[in-house]
C-alpha cells in the first residue's frame, strides 16, 4: 500500500472530498504544475508487460493556459517523452494530504472540439519499446544485466534478499528487450515493478504477506458491488524448467501444485492426469536453479488462472496492485485475497479491484 498518513486512512473510509494533481515533466524538468484535469482513470492489471495506464480528460483552454498539445512538440501534453507525475489528494480537514499514484508516459494525446484526451501508461513503456539495434550479449552478473537492459531509462533498484549470480557465456538476445528482462527474472527468480518514485524496484517472488486492508460488506462496509468468475485457462498444475549446464549437458526442474487447497492441486479433481507448462532458459544451470525458477511461474501462473472476485467500493487511494487485503463478504470470512488489477476514479465515482482468492 502507498504511505498514507493514520487519518487520511480512517477518512477513506467513508464518503471523502478529492482532488487530482498532474504534473508535467519532460527531460527531468517540471514544465506544468497542477495541470486541470477535468476526469480520468488510472487502470492497473499485473498481467500486463506494462500494467499501469492513465486516461485524463482536460479543457482544451483554462486561466489563459492553451492545453491543446499539437502546437508544440515540447508542450507539457505532448507525446514526445512528457511525462506526469500524479497525486490523489484526500481532503483531511484544513487541507489535502497528497498520495503520490507515481509517473507515466504520455503516449498519445489529441484534441476534439473543446476537449483534449490525454493516455499516459506506465514507465516500463520505454522498456517494451526500446527493441535491440543489433545483438545482445549480456555478462556480468543478474544484477549487472538488468541494470544494462533498463537504465539510463529506469534506475534499477535490488532488494538486499536476492543473491547475485554470473550469467553464463556465450548468451545473446536479438530482439526484444522486455522478453531479455523478463527471461532474467524468470530465471532469477524475481518480480519487477515501477515504484510511485518512478525507480524499478526488483525482488523477491512473493505470494501472500500481512493484509493491509480490511474489505467488508454490509454495514459499516466500503464494497458495494461483489462479482466473481472461474477459468481453466492457463491452469496449469505442472511446471518443467529446462536449462544446460557448463559441460552441455540439460538440467531440469519440475514444480507440482501440491497445495492442498488450490482447486488446480495435481491429483486433484481438476484432472487426474498432469497438466504440464515448459519453460527454458540458458540463464539455469543447475537443478536447484530450475526447480526454483519452475516454482516461481507456478506462482505466477495463478496471477491468470485463479478463483476471481471483482469488488466495486468506495475509492481507496492507497491500494496498488501486489497488495494484500482481508476480504469478509461474497462467501467468504476474513479471505487474504492479493489485488491482481484496479480501476481507480480521478473524479468521485467507485472504485474496482480484482482479487485473486489465495489458496483457493
Amino acid at each position: 500500500m502507498l504511505d498514507m498518513s493514520d487519518e487520511a486512512l480512517s477518512i477513506v473510509q467513508r464518503s471523502f472530498t478529492m482532488k487530482i494533481r498532474a504534473d508535467a515533466w519532460l527531460n527531468g524538468e517540471l514544465v506544468a504544475a497542477d495541470i486541470p484535469v477535468a476526469a480520468g482513470s488510472e487502470d492497473r492489471d499485473r498481467s500486463l508487460a506494462v500494467p499501469e495506464r492513465v486516461t485524463l480528460t482536460v479543457p482544451r483552454r483554462d486561466r489563459g493556459i492553451t492545453w491543446d498539445p499539437s502546437i508544440d512538440p515540447e508542450h507539457p501534453l505532448a507525446a514526445y517523452g512528457q511525462q506526469l507525475r500524479i497525486s490523489y489528494g484526500v481532503d483531511v480537514g484544513g487541507g489535502f494530504e497528497w498520495i503520490d499514484r507515481g509517473w507515466f508516459l504520455i503516449t498519445d494525446s489529441g484534441v476534439d472540439g473543446d476537449t483534449v484526451s490525454v493516455t499516459a501508461e506506465g514507465l516500463l513503456t520505454l522498456i517494451d519499446e526500446a527493441k535491440f539495434v543489433g545483438p545482445f550479449q549480456p555478462s556480468g552478473t543478474f544484477v549487472s544485466t538488468v541494470r544494462s537492459l533498463v537504465e539510463p531509462a529506469l534506475t534499477a533498484v535490488f532488494d538486499g534478499s536476492l543473491i547475485d549470480r554470473a550469467i553464463p557465456l556465450g548468451m545473446q538476445w536479438d530482439g526484444d528487450r522486455m522478453a531479455a528482462l523478463t527471461e532474467v527474472l524468470d530465471a532469477w527468480p524475481a518480480v519487477a515493478e515501477v515504484t510511485a518514485d518512478g525507480h524499478l524496484l526488483v525482488e523477491l517472488l512473493t505470494d501472500g504477506g500481512t493484509p493491509v486492508l480490511d474489505i467488508t460488506d454490509g454495514q459499516g462496509g466500503t464494497v458495494i458491488r461483489w462479482s466473481g468468475d472461474t477459468s481453466r485457462d492457463g491452469a496449469f498444475n505442472v511446471v518443467v524448467a529446462e536449462g544446460e549446464d557448463s559441460t552441455g549437458s540439460q538440467v531440469q526442474g519440475v514444480a507440482y501444485d501440491t497445495d492442498g487447497s488450490s482447486p488446480f492441486r495435481a491429483g486433484g479433481p481438476f484432472s487426474p492426469l498432469p497438466v504440464p507448462t515448459r519453460v527454458s532458459s540458458p540463464l539455469l544451470t543447475t537443478v536447484a536453479q530450475c526447480r526454483a525458477a519452475a516454482s516461481a511461474r507456478l506462482q505466477t501462473l495463478r496471477r491468470t488462472a485463479f478463483r476471481k472476485l471483482k469488488a466495486t467500493l468506495v475509492p481507496h487511494p492507497g491500494i496498488v496492485t501486489g497488495d494484500v487485503v482481508s476480504v469478509t463478504g461474497a462467501g467468504l470470512t476474513a479471505r487474504a485475497c492479493v489485488v491482481e488489477g484496479l480501476s481507480l476514479p480521478y473524479t468521485p465515482g467507485s472504485m474496482s479491484l480484482t482479487l485473486r482468492v489465495l489458496n483457493g
